[in-house]
Formats: C-alpha cells, structure tokens, sequence
C-alpha cells in the first residue's frame, strides 16, 4: 500500500517515510586551493563520492555550471565563481512516524519528534527533517530549533517561530538558565540512589561518537525510575550539553543504553555464527531508547510524553 497525502505528494509512506527523488541546485563558491584545476578535476577531487565519469557527464549535460553558464570540461575555475551542481536528489527514508504538534503558540511550537528524524537540514537530509515535514504538513514556516536532538532521539522539540524568540532562549540556555530532562533505557539494575556522573567528554567528529577522556568539562545526573531485573528506565538530567553526553555518561557507569549500538561493547568472536544474534534489539524498529522529556526555564516549562518502551 502506497499512502500520499493530496497536499504533500513529496511524501510517500510505505515501510517508512519516503521522499520522491526531486532535482536540487547545490551551490559552492570556488576555494582558493580548488582554483586553476578543471571544473571535473575540482569535483572529483573535492566531492569523491560520484566517479570520474559522472562528473565529465554532468559538466557536459549542464548540471554542472559556472557562473550559471555551460562551460567545457577543460574550463579551469577561478577563485569565488559561483559553482552550481543540479543533482537528483535521493533522501534517505526515516520512520513513518508522524511529527506530532503539542502546542502551538504565537511565537513558539512545541512538537514530539520522532525517532531517526534530523531536526533541521543537514547531510542528505532536507525534506525528511522536523522543520520540512511541519512546513510541507502544516505549513509552518519559518521555524528556528531553540536545542538539537539528535536524529536517533526521540522526544520534545522546542521551535521558535521568529529570530527574537529563538534569542531569548538561546541567552538563557548560555546562562544555565534551562534544566534538561531526558529518559533512558539501559542495561542491568541502575543504582537505587542518585548517581552524578562528572567526567570531562571528547566528541570525535571523524568517528561520530564521545569519550569520557580529555575534553570538555560534562556532567549528569542520573536516577533510577524502575527496572525489571534486566534493563532499567533512568531519568537523566544533564547539567552541561556535550555532543552524546548522557550515552556516554550512561556507558561510563556500565549502565550503556540498552539497544545504543555505538556505545555498547561486545565480546565479538569472528569466526563464531552466534556472536552476531548478540547485538541489541530494537534499535531500527524503535529508534534510540533515548527520550527528551522536559525543558524548563523562568517561568516556562514544556513537556513531552513518554513513550511505549518507558
């Protein structure tokens, strides 16, 4: 079954949320280390992910331009032209999920995000983000996230609708004003008491993922809302805001998310048939067990509900 909503033919649902290729201009501007080669040695140099050959294509078929004009495969870039690659753009599918509003006011939104969605446009994502499925749905635009989740993060999203109320915020989350509340389910029996995780986190971009080593000053707090024997459901209140802090903070305390592929470690023998029906359950089904639950401020608070696997 193929589901399309009349007003928003860009979507399709069917085994996820699927956006219809659509052709898109990606400009650059020439950088002084790219200028003096060709237009094709420049791209296959910079951009490795396409062939050769697909280069000297597009540059002939003008999707590839300069200064807007159709230019030969020997034309050699000068430094700050205007460079325009007209690409067929494939988006990755994300989870059918609805981006559900909570609470719309004048010049703020409210919405609960769901799992595997990136907030905003980034990478090969820009129809299938939070910010384009509200515009596309609801027609809500301009919209200016106040925090980030991640795209594997669930849970309450805080958009401002104009520049000014996305500044207030931002000035009191830089003064420490805001307290953050997540929730989380991890392996094995959490601590009956308040655990305070205070080491420092080193977020290595080239690998995407944290480590509790040199780095900069992080810290959480933890405390145990129940457990079955096997996994627990922790509240999670990080004081700081470092990239994948409280998964690497949970880890730290041997407590990893319960399906958090990135952090959890195993015993992997590589010639063992059994080893990989180890890994964790749920995470492509569910998303991260990783929930944003509350934001808080002077004065205001903003909430979410928690979902099936709390």
């Amino acid at each position: 079954i193929v589901w399309q909503t009349p007003a928003n033919p860009d979507y399709i649902l069917r085994n996820g949320r699927h956006v219809r290729p659509y052709y898109f201009e990606f400009i650059c501007h020439v950088k002084p280390r790219w200028a003096g080669k060709t237009i094709v040695d420049m791209f296959a140099d910079e951009f490795k992910g396409r062939p050769y050959e697909y280069y000297v294509s597009a540059v002939k078929s003008g999707r590839i331009q300069v200064d807007g004009q159709i230019v030969h495969i020997s034309y050699i870039v000068q430094s700050s032209q205007k460079i325009s690659h007209f690409l067929h753009r494939h988006e990755p599918p994300v989870m059918a999920w609805d981006v559900s509003i909570l609470q719309k006011e004048p010049d703020i939104l409210t919405v609960c995000k769901p799992a595997s969605v990136p907030v905003h446009p980034c990478g090969q994502y820009r129809k299938n983000t939070v910010v384009g499925i509200l515009q596309a749905e609801h027609g809500l635009a301009p919209l200016f996230p106040v925090h980030r989740l991640d795209r594997l993060v669930s849970g309450l999203l805080i958009l401002a609708r104009n520049a000014a109320k996305a500044d207030y915020f931002r000035q009191q989350i830089e003064a420490g004003k805001v307290h953050k509340e997540y929730i989380a389910k991890v392996i094995g029996i959490f601590p009956e008491e308040e655990l305070v995780v205070d080491v420092n986190v080193d977020y290595n971009a080239r690998e995407g993922k944290s480590y509790v080593v040199k780095g900069k000053t992080a810290c959480t707090k933890f405390t145990r809302i129940s457990t079955n024997g096997i996994h627990s459901v922790v509240l999670c209140k990080p004081v700081t805001g470092r990239t994948h802090q409280i998964r690497v903070h949970l880890q730290h305390a041997g407590h990893a998310i319960a399906n958090d592929m990135l952090y959890l470690s195993f015993n992997i023998d590589p010639l063992c048939t059994n080893c990989p029906n180890l890994a964790p359950k749920g995470y492509e089904e569910d998303g991260l067990w990783l929930h944003c639950l509350r934001y808080s401020g002077p004065g205001w608070k903003y909430e979410c509900p928690s979902p099936d696997w709390a």
